[in-house]
């Protein structure tokens, strides 16, 4: 059994509850149980007692009795905090499912998932870390943007890529996003239906809304739903690409007015909208959860842990991420 810890809280974790905070570093730990260790004053805040809805700033330091639980992997995972850590490490603490045939990771937010321009670590190549005993490495069948974090869906053989590749294709796959938009969109629910084309600009490609017809147009049709909203000022999106064209739902969510925070391409500034204080200019476009076919029987079905900088968003904002699970 280990001995009492003390835990510095970190700066993505600003604003969090407290039995949220728990609920994410030490997931095997019980409500009730954390209510007694509460009571009790085995836990405490800066040295102080404190009640389950306490909120935690960075720099408090938090009194961790033994708890005979699991702890969470140390730290989340960030561009940052992966710069100094070996391949198979970091795709140990993304893996969120695994079975024979497939590997399902939480990608972080700024890691590529292939090469590129400016590209000096990815996904792909760290895969070479995670061959086979038949020297066979995992595939990547679909794709995440860089600034996109959440589910990615990873073949371990070549037949079980094939088979997840032709599920896409065959659009037998339901993934699920969730993003924090700029204002409030026209209906609490729609469906986005546009041609977009791509375009070469000094910052890299850049897809915009085309006519039909237009050469080199492809069609893109997304849904989204309302889960929430902060007065007029940002609301939070569960949207679903029905097609998979490059930076669709970022595209979209600027279609429709409602440009994705942190968005460097699509968000288009105006004199009369300020970045709200306290919240990090990071893209708020996460991966929830997807839905597909096993390439031998059944369904995966996965969800993935938001990122930091969205979860201290969630916060801040006084969003609550369980209203947007499915009944």
């Amino acid at each position: 059994m280990a001995g009492v810890e003390q835990v510095t809280v970190e700066a993505g974790e600003t604003g969090m509850r407290l039995d949220r905070w728990f609920k994410s570093h030490y997931p095997g730990l019980g409500f009730g149980h954390l209510q007694k260790l509460l009571r009790s004053g085995q836990i405490r805040v800066n040295g102080g007692r404190a009640k389950a809805d306490t909120r935690v700033e960075p720099g408090h330091v938090i009194r961790i009795p033994p708890l005979e639980v699991d702890k969470k992997n140390d730290g989340p995972l960030t561009a940052r905090t992966m710069r100094d850590q070996d391949d198979g490490d970091v795709l140990a603490k993304m893996l969120i499912y695994e079975d024979s045939k497939v590997f399902v990771f939480n990608k972080p937010a700024g890691l590529a998932v292939q090469g590129g321009s400016g590209v000096v670590r990815h996904l792909d190549d760290m895969l070479e870390a995670w061959r086979n005993k038949k020297g066979e490495k995992p595939r990547l069948v679909h794709r995440l943007d860089r600034d996109t974090s959440g589910v990615l869906v990873v073949a371990r053989t070549r037949l079980a890529a094939m088979k997840l590749a032709e599920a896409f294709r065959a659009r037998e796959t339901k993934k699920t996003y969730w993003a924090l938009v700029k204002g409030a969109p026209p209906k609490r629910e729609d469906k986005i239906s546009t041609w977009l084309v791509k375009e070469q600009t000094p910052d890299g490609d850049r897809m915009r809304v085309a006519k039909h017809g237009e050469k080199g147009a492809d069609h893109a049709v997304s849904y989204y739903r309302v889960l929430e909203q902060a007065a007029q000022t940002m609301t939070w999106l569960e949207m679903e690409p029905y097609t998979g064209r490059t930076h669709q739902l970022r595209v979209h969510a600027a279609y429709i007015g409602c440009p994705i925070i942190g968005d460097p391409k699509y968000f288009e500034h105006d004199t009369n909208w300020e970045f709200p204080g306290g919240l990090q200019n990071k893209l708020h476009l996460h991966a929830r959860r997807i839905v597909i076919p096993h390439p031998d029987h059944g369904v995966i079905d996965v969800t993935a842990p938001m990122p930091p900088h969205m979860r201290q968003s969630w916060n801040l904002i006084g969003f609550d991420d369980e209203s947007g699970e499915p009944a």
